[in-house]
This record gives C-alpha cells, sequence and structure tokens, in this order.
C-alpha cells in the first residue's frame, strides 16, 4: 500500500473529487471508491424510513428559513450541544412540528 503525505493545503479534503471519496476517519484520511448503489433492492421498511427521512430534512430546511424558528433553533442547539439543522430534524420524528404551531 502506498503511503502519501499530503501538501498541508489539501490537509482537509473531503468529499467526492475525480471519481473518488475522501473521508477522513480516525487514524488519517481514507480515498476510496463511492459505492455502487444501483443494484440494492432497498425493503419495504427502508424505503419507508428514507422518505420520512427526506420528510424530515424538508421540515428542517422549512423550519431554519423561517427567521423566528431559526433564532429558536439555533439557541436550543447551543444550550444541547447540537447543531440547529440536527435539532430540527430530530423535533420532526418526535413528532415536534413548529411550523404549525406545535411545541
Amino acid at each position: 500500500m502506498a503511503k502519501v503525505r499530503l501538501n498541508p493545503a489539501l490537509e482537509q479534503v473531503r468529499g467526492q473529487l475525480a471519481g473518488f471519496v475522501y473521508r477522513v476517519r480516525y487514524g488519517g484520511q481514507t480515498i476510496s471508491k463511492p459505492p455502487d448503489m444501483s443494484r440494492v433492492v432497498w425493503s419495504a421498511a427502508q424505503v419507508e424510513h428514507r422518505q420520512r427521512f427526506r420528510r424530515a430534512v424538508a421540515y428542517a430546511r422549512a423550519a431554519l428559513a423561517d427567521k423566528k424558528l431559526h433564532a429558536l433553533y439555533v439557541k436550543e442547539a447551543a444550550h444541547k450541544g447540537q447543531r440547529p439543522f440536527d435539532l430540527a430534524v430530530s423535533d420532526y420524528f418526535k413528532g415536534r412540528d413548529l411550523l404549525a404551531g406545535g411545541k
């Protein structure tokens, strides 16, 4: 296995670039090819969960686009040590819909 020492300007490469995925993991950076998911057959439960997660992300984006809710989520997230977006996604799964006025 070849070992590469990256230039300090490129130490923080993350994401997909030139057909490879760059990840930061414990012990260093890993470079791999992206997984081929074209032949995966999702179960009904997986499809439902992916749809629920898609709705949760849509809720979080809409909630954080609202100025009042954004400020509320920033305040709550700072208190809990979380990111506002993650807190909004979690609220969706818990049934706490602040866009509809629910607490």
